[in-house]
């Protein structure tokens, strides 16, 4: 069984048609990067993904069971989501934050056990934040923020996994830190969706890429989908694909005249 899957979405945003018969199926213990260009629709299917929108037609089902018979409460506990461009307007602590993940799971009285301040804290272990536990969120710097709600949706422990530009904000070093350690969640389990307009970095850690352009979804391995055709219908895009040692594709932009 598919841990989520989208069946025929189709979604119309004023007069525009933005997703067109989209179908994307993830896999438990899969990591897929949703790339395309700006527009294309990317975060729109993420949304409704997780019924912040409605589809004008299609199915989303959660573990074959269509998303509208989960409560919200269901589905905060399958599905964490780091959201574009996050506003913090309070004055948090970074642990504060990060313990808000666990908010799912606690019971009616809303009271954190031991347990859900160890799994905070082995969150931000895992993301390299434990000296910035103490720190106000509205202090940090916005690629240690970025890094932050990453451990927020770590610490929420759903099964489900969708991050919406989260190496953005990031140095290159943290980017492959990001990247590595949703790899390591796919492996240990976890169903992954990543939109990044990173094409080398998420060809180098994804299973499979999924290529969002004019409203339709193509899905392949990404030596499938990084290739100068491909990338040319995509994003309008001349670029050279050359190869590591490994094996794996890089995307060479040619430079505009």
């Amino acid at each position: 069984m598919r841990a989520l899957s989208l069946t025929g979405i189709e979604v119309a945003l004023g007069e525009r048609t933005v997703l067109r018969g989209v179908d994307l199926e993830l896999g438990t213990g899969e990591l897929v990067g949703l790339v395309g260009r700006n527009g294309a629709g990317k975060t729109t299917l993420l949304r409704v993904a997780t019924r912040v929108l409605a589809p004008r037609a299609g199915e989303v089902l959660l573990r074959g069971r269509p998303l509208a018979e989960h409560s919200r409460r269901e589905l905060a506990r399958e599905i964490a989501v780091v959201a574009q461009d996050t506003t913090l307007p309070f004055a948090f602590t970074v642990a504060e934050l990060v313990l808000m993940g666990r908010a799912p799971h606690l019971g009616w009285l809303g009271f954190e056990r031991a347990h859900d301040h160890a799994l905070a804290e082995a969150a931000l272990e895992r993301l390299g934040l434990l000296h910035l536990a103490e720190r106000s969120v509205l202090e940090i710097s916005g690629g240690e923020r970025q890094l932050v709600l990453i451990a927020r949706a770590l610490a929420q422990e759903a099964p489900v996994l969708l991050l919406d530009e989260p190496t953005a904000h990031l140095d290159l070093h943290h980017r492959l830190q990001v990247l590595g350690l949703l790899r390591e969640l796919a492996r240990e389990g976890r169903t992954v969706l990543v939109i990044s307009h990173d094409l080398t970095l998420v060809a180098r850690f994804c299973d499979r890429l999924a290529l969002l352009s004019e409203g339709q979804l193509e899905v392949g391995s990404p030596a499938e989908l990084l290739q100068p055709e491909r990338l040319r219908a995509g994003f309008g895009l001349d670029a050279e694909i050359l190869h590591t040692a490994a094996g794996e594709p890089v995307v060479v932009p040619h430079l505009s005249r």
